[in-house]
C-alpha cells in the first residue's frame, strides 16, 4: 500500500468521538492551571493529610496533586520523598522489574520536532529488522543478557504496520536459547507503538501482547500542536489521547501512559497524567498499569539547547514522588535515558521498573547493521537511534548495584499467565496482595537469572540477598504466608537450582 493511502486510512474518528463530551476531551488546559494556581502555598497540615490519603492507595484528586506540586518547604519535600518510597514498598515490596527495549524500525511518517526519527531528518539511517534480524536480536537479549521482558518499539509507517508487529512478536516468543542451566526466552512482550484502531489492537491481543504503551508526549494542547506539525498523523491530539480507551475496548488488559517531560511545564504534565488515570478509572474501572516520565534527550538535528522547559534533576525527583503519591497503585518506569547517578537517587522514591543493557539502534544488540558498542554516551550513533541514552550499563552491573542497595531484581512474568491482569491485578495492587505473589516469584526468577547469566561477583552478592529474602518470607508466617507456601517456595527454589525453570506462584 502506498504511504499516502495508508496514512489516510489510519485514523478512525468514530472510535474516539463517542468518548468526548460536547466535542471536548478530558484534558482542560485552563482548568489544570486554575487548580495549580488555586492550591498555592498549601499548609503543612494539609500536605501531611494528603500523604496519609496516598497510603490508603486511593487516587488523589486534582486539587490534592496540585497542592503537592506547590510545596516549597524542603523539609516537607523530604516527607513526600519518604512517603513515596514507603508507598512503593507497601504495594510492590522491594523488587525492581527489569526489561529492555527492542527497536524494530525507524521509518516514520510523522515529523515531531523533538525526535530523531522524524520524516524531515534526512540524516537518519532508515532501517527495519527482518524477522531473522528480530530472532538474532532476541537471541542476544534472552540468551546472552538474560532478559525475560521486552518492550518492542516501532516507527509509525506502513512498513511496520500491525501485521509486521504481530509477526515480530510471534518471532520473539518463539526464540529459545540454551543458557548455563536452563533456557533463555522472552516471556512478556510489551509494545510501544503509535495509536491504533480497535481492529488492529485486537490483532495485537491475539498474538499475546503484554502491556500496550502510548505516551501522550505533552498534554498541553497548544504545545502539542506546535511540536506535531499539522497534516501529520500525530497532529491529531484526540486520536492519541484515547489510545488507551481503544486498547481496553479491544480486550488488551494492561495499558501504559506517559509524558515526555521537557516539552512543557512539568507540573502541567503531572496533572495531565493524573487526569488520564482518573478518566481510565471512570470509563473502565482500572487505571494505568504503568506510568512513564522520560525526560527529553538530545536527538539528531534537534535544537536541544534551545528548549525552554527542560526539567532539572531536582524537579525530576519531585515529579516522580508526586506521581507515586497521586497514582499510588501504578507501576512506575525509570528509563536508561537518565544517567546512573540520577537513577540511583530517584529509584528509592517509588520506582518499580527499569531497563538495562539498553541499546536503541536498529539491530544494535547483535550489531547486525554495524552498531557501535555503547559503553559511553560518546560512543552512541545518533544517526541510528532515536535519542541519546544516559545509562548504557550492562544488566549484570545494574542487578549487582540493585542488590547492594537492598532491591531484588524480578524477572517474573507469572501474573500475566495466571490471570493477574486488568481489573484483577488492580484489585490485588490496591489491597496490597499482589506484592505477596511478587515477592515469591521475584526470588525464584532471580535464582534462575543468577544461575544462568550472572557474573561471579554478582552471583555472590545475589546469593546473600536471596538468603535475606527467604528469611523475610519465613518471618511473615503465618500472618501473610502459610507454612505450605513457604515449603513450596523452598521446594521450587531447590528445583530451580537443579536446572528446572519457570516455576511460579
Amino acid at each position: 500500500m502506498k504511504e499516502t493511502t495508508w496514512v489516510q486510512n489510519v485514523i478512525k474518528e468514530a472510535e474516539y468521538d463517542h468518548y468526548m463530551t460536547g466535542g471536548k476531551d478530558f484534558i482542560d488546559d485552563d482548568k489544570i492551571w486554575e487548580k495549580i494556581e488555586k492550591n498555592k502555598s498549601p499548609e503543612p497540615a494539609r500536605i501531611r493529610s494528603i500523604i496519609q490519603k496516598s497510603f490508603n492507595l486511593e487516587l488523589l484528586s486534582p486539587d490534592e496533586t496540585a497542592a503537592l506540586l506547590n510545596v516549597k518547604d524542603p523539609h516537607l519535600w523530604d516527607e513526600i520523598f519518604d512517603a513515596a518510597g514507603k508507598i512503593k514498598r507497601k504495594v510492590y515490596d522491594n523488587r525492581i522489574v527489569t526489561f529492555a527495549p527492542l527497536y524494530c524500525s525507524n521509518f516514520c511518517v510523522n515529523n515531531c520536532l523533538y525526535c530523531g526519527f522524524r520524516s524531515d531528518n534526512k540524516d537518519e539511517k532508515r532501517l527495519k529488522l527482518t524477522l531473522d534480524d528480530v530472532r538474532r536480536e532476541t537471541e542476544v537479549l534472552a540468551g546472552k543478557i538474560g532478559h525475560k521482558r521486552l518492550i518492542v518499539v516501532y516507527g509509525e509507517h506502513p512498513v511496520s504496520d500491525v501485521n509486521y508487529m504481530a509477526d515480530t512478536i510471534r518471532t520473539i516468543y518463539d526464540v529459545k536459547v540454551k543458557a548455563r542451566k536452563g533456557l533463555g526466552e522472552i516471556r512478556r512482550v510489551n509494545v510501544n507503538a503509535a495509536p491504533m484502531s480497535v481492529e488492529d489492537l485486537r490483532i495485537l491481543k491475539d498474538v499475546g501482547v503484554g502491556t500496550y504503551q502510548v505516551f501522550q508526549e505533552t498534554y498541553h494542547h497548544k504545545t502539542y500542536s506546535e511540536v506535531h506539525p499539522k497534516g501529520t498523523l500525530k497532529a491529531n491530539y484526540q486520536w492519541r489521547l484515547y489510545s488507551m480507551h481503544r486498547a481496553l475496548e479491544a480486550g488488551i488488559d494492561d495499558v501504559a501512559i506517559g509524558a515526555l517531560f521537557g516539552l512543557y511545564d512539568w507540573r502541567f504534565e503531572v496533572m495531565g497524567l493524573l487526569y488520564h488515570a482518573i478518566e481510565l478509572e471512570k470509563q473502565f474501572g482500572i487505571g494505568p498499569h504503568t506510568v512513564s516520565f522520560p525526560r527529553l534527550e538530545e536527538a539528531q538535528n534537534v535544537a536541544f539547547d534551545t528548549l525552554k522547559y527542560k526539567v532539572s534533576d531536582e524537579d525530576f525527583k519531585k515529579l516522580v514522588a508526586v506521581l507515586r503519591l497521586s497514582i499510588p497503585y501504578t507501576g512506575m518506569i525509570l528509563t536508561a535515558r537518565e544517567p546512573a547517578r540520577v537513577r540511583r537517587e530517584v529509584l528509592p522514591i517509588g520506582i518499580t521498573q527499569t531497563d538495562a543493557s539498553t541499546k536503541i539502534g536498529i539491530g544494535a544488540y547483535s550489531e547486525i547493521y554495524g552498531a557501535e558498542k555503547m559503553s559511553e554516551r560518546k560512543d552512541q550513533d545518533l544517526g541510528k537511534q532515536q535519542f541519546m541514552i544516559g545509562d548504557p550499563r550492562d544488566l549484570d552491573d545494574v542487578v549487582r548495584e540493585l542488590a547492594q542497595m537492598g532491591y531484588i531484581t524480578s524477572f517474573c512474568t507469572a501474573g500475566y499467565r495466571c490471570g493477574r491482569t486488568g481489573t484483577n491485578i488492580m484489585t490485588l495492587l490496591k489491597t496490597e496482595k499482589e506484592g505477596q505473589f511478587c515477592k515469591l516469584n521475584a526470588i525464584l526468577t532471580f535464582r534462575e537469572w543468577l544461575d544462568d547469566f550472572a557474573s561471579d561477583e554478582t552471583k555472590k552478592i545475589g546469593e546473600e540477598l536471596i538468603k535475606k529474602e527467604m528469611a523475610e518470607v519465613k518471618s511473615r508466617m503465618p500472618k501473610i504466608y502459610s507454612e505450605k507456601t513457604v515449603s513450596t517456595l523452598e521446594n521450587y527454589h531447590e528445583r530451580i537450582k537443579n536446572g528446572e525453570r519457570d516455576l511460579y506462584f
